[in-house]
């Protein structure tokens, strides 16, 4: 019965077929998750201070409202994950772009990291709470977009090289058209997600961050 179920259900497929990439990607931004963590610690005492200030800064401006408007936000999220997304999706049809794939991924996880871990070194558990309101809502969202679209990237980036240097049939040509157009497809799904994900950092996240702050100025 569980083999008729996985047999017909294309998600279930999917990563079957693509498990070990999966394992390689989710372990690889972990590891970059786990190192941008370490960073802050290596970090000096005027560095870590600058760091602060400029935090400090922003939750001011927070509380008086001085940021940019939601749609701004918006805007300025969707397109940097848009163009970190989109540039992932390219060096997969790139071929000789499947290491800077990985590096991608991994200099993700240590940005979610370093931020995590510098708001609990510097604010502790007023921190804890404050990055998972500001970090964690969009970014529960975005992370499994970058990992579907790194998998399918460095699977096509794969697909590509085999096909090239293999050299096989001429009708692969026409086999690669229906991969390609799901290639395109599946980037489409993931700029779906992308916009789900700006919308939480441009209308919930400020709005959690604000309760936050306030209860901690208190």
């Amino acid at each position: 019965m569980r083999k008729k179920i996985s047999g017909s259900n294309p998600i279930i497929q999917h990563v079957q077929a693509h498990s070990s990439i999966y394992l390689f990607i989710i372990t690889l931004f972990l590891m970059g998750v786990i190192f941008g963590a370490v960073v802050v610690n290596s970090l000096s005492f005027t560095q870590k201070e600058d760091l602060y200030f400029y935090l400090g800064k922003f939750f001011g401006e927070l509380e008086d409202g001085r940021l940019a408007s939601a749609e701004e936000l918006f805007k300025q999220s969707f397109l940097h994950n848009v163009k970190y997304l989109g540039f992932i999706w390219v060096l997969g049809i790139s071929i000789i772009g499947l290491p800077l794939i990985f590096i991608l991924l991994f200099l993700k996880g240590v940005v979610v990291g370093f931020s995590v871990g510098f708001l609990v070194n510097q604010m502790g558990w007023d921190g804890f709470l404050l990055s998972f309101v500001s970090v964690l809502p969009q970014n529960i969202v975005i992370i499994p977009a970058f990992i579907f679209i790194g998998t399918l990237s460095a699977s096509f980036s794969i697909t590509l090289i085999r096909k090239i240097f293999m050299r096989q049939s001429s009708a692969v040509p026409f086999q690669m058209l229906p991969l390609f157009s799901r290639y395109i497809l599946f980037l489409v799904i993931a700029i779906g997600i992308v916009t789900v994900a700006a919308s939480i950092e441009a209308y919930l996240s400020p709005s959690l961050m604000e309760v936050v702050i306030t209860n901690i100025n208190k």
